[in-house]
């Protein structure tokens, strides 16, 4: 990636008990707080967690993940579901070890399964930490419930015991998932964010993807001269797609550095020109062409309006052609644009777009094997695992050569030729895991602006004192790039 965050000095750390009463404040826990903490006080066993004996270190085993032990496996079963993990992930590490029992949930909801457990003294070794109730990684990192990832980036690779890991991904991969310069996440997936279309419906009506803003407002009045909603962004569950989107046109306009001082809480970040300008050209989008009663829909009920031709273009990663593929008709064929330029004098092309290593994936380091999820994510990244998640899934992963004589589904595809097209002009943004509260505000503001109860100067100054808050507290860590 184009990115790579920076070492800043020692951040203050955040207590344990803050974290986790900011967690029920939040309601990321479904028992009361009062419960809750004290669930936490009182987790000690005589099992201790995070204290698992180490197993012979070998040629196959260079982690010395424990043979005889158990490893629990968490997957969030949304766009990508589950299936990667029973019938590839799972099998190879019991392959690979035999002895150890591999104990697999998933759950729409992770916060809500994982957040008792951790609290309970019986954390998973492995979690895919996704979807909208995902975990706060930089609370988590903060309060030491992550494992560091150094040594499995540094470990022989399965393929190629005379390669590090870290050797064998997509640059900027390990960066990504790092916090002050130190790897706490591994993001698997090579995701790219753009709008997406029918390419049937397109052709059949002679629509082109447009380039230029006027092209773009232009098409939405040709779709919705046919009957159809030109745009929709999903306001039940306040998707962070459609802040995605505007802050893309952000740094379109004003350049990537616009994001980096997004996330280095720099003062006034939120509130240049560059972000203005999109909030007001996005919000215009929103009151003229947003699909009626959106925000009353979640995200899979307007991705399901689409697969009926009632929605012509609709904001995603590109999961969303593997999330739809038992709701999309024969010939529908799922496309992706990048978002259009703004203004004649963008500082990045209309082909730059934001794409990284995205779907989070975390080792607790307070499990009682966490050496044996370690190596569960060693599996994964062998050239075995990435091809087999890719067929499952049809995304493809950070391991590089994995997709090598692997077919794409047309989505896929266009949004790896619009990755290619953008050549340098990639870019990234990283405050949504770093700062949940930043995110949740960005979310519920997005869904203020885009359904017309504030315009683009309320919604930067409302993120923008988020931001200053945030800043400002010295019990957050606070994280640079």
């Amino acid at each position: 990636m184009s990115v790579t965050p920076e070492s800043p000095s020692t951040p203050n750390a955040l207590s344990r008990r803050t974290v986790l009463q900011r967690a029920a404040v939040a309601g990321l826990v479904a028992t009361p707080a009062a419960g809750f903490l004290a669930a936490c006080a009182d987790s000690g066993s005589d099992d201790e967690p995070g204290t698992s004996n180490t197993g012979a270190v070998s040629a196959t085993n260079p982690l010395g993940a424990p043979e005889d032990q158990p490893i629990n496996v968490v997957i969030f079963n949304g766009g990508y579901g589950d299936k990667y993990a029973t019938d590839v992930h799972e099998p190879m590490y019991k392959k690979a070890h035999p002895k150890s029992e591999v104990k697999h949930q998933s759950s729409q909801a992770i916060s809500t399964l994982v957040q008792p457990l951790i609290a309970g003294g019986n954390a998973p070794e492995f979690v895919n930490n996704s979807g909208e109730k995902s975990l706060d990684f930089g609370a988590l990192v903060a309060d030491g419930q992550l494992q560091d990832l150094t040594a499995l980036f540094d470990a022989p690779s399965v393929d190629d015991p005379t390669k590090k890991v870290r050797d064998t991904l997509v640059p900027g991969t390990v960066d990504t998932g790092s916090f002050n310069g130190k790897p706490y996440v591994l993001y698997y997936v090579s995701t790219v964010f753009g709008i997406w279309y029918s390419g049937k419906l397109f052709a059949d009506n002679g629509w082109a993807a447009p380039k230029t803003w006027a092209e773009f407002t232009a098409l939405c009045d040709k779709i919705k001269a046919k009957g159809i909603a030109p745009y929709a962004y999903a306001g039940a569950n306040a998707a962070y797609y459609q802040w995605n989107i505007i802050l893309t046109s952000a740094a379109k306009i004003g350049g990537a550095d616009v994001l980096k001082n997004i996330d280095n809480l720099e003062d006034g970040a939120w509130k240049t020109d560059a972000v203005k300008q999109a909030a007001e050209a996005w919000a215009e989008i929103g009151a003229k062409y947003n699909l009626q009663g959106a925000e009353g829909l979640k995200h899979t009920d307007v991705q399901l309006k689409q697969n009926q031709y009632q929605l012509g273009m609709y904001p995603s990663g590109d999961w969303l052609e593997n999330e739809q593929k038992k709701d999309t008709p024969e010939g529908f064929k799922y496309q992706m644009m990048t978002t259009p330029s703004v203004t004649g004098s963008d500082k990045l092309k209309s082909t730059a777009l934001r794409a990284t290593a995205g779907e989070g994936y975390m080792v607790l380091a307070k499990s009682k094997n966490p050496k044996g999820g370690m190596e569960y994510m060693r599996q994964m990244l062998s050239k075995a695992g990435g091809k087999g998640f890719t067929e499952v899934v049809k995304a493809p992963t950070v391991v590089l050569g994995s997709t090598d004589g692997l077919t794409f589904t047309p989505g896929t595809q266009s949004s790896q030729d619009a990755l290619k097209a953008a050549g340098s002009e990639v870019f990234n943004l990283f405050f949504d895991g770093w700062y949940k509260d930043l995110d949740k505000e960005a979310r519920t503001a997005t869904n203020e602006l885009m359904f017309g109860r504030i315009k683009a100067d309320q919604f930067v100054e409302r993120i923008q004192k988020k931001a200053d808050e945030i800043k400002k507290d010295s019990s957050i860590t606070k994280f640079k790039r």
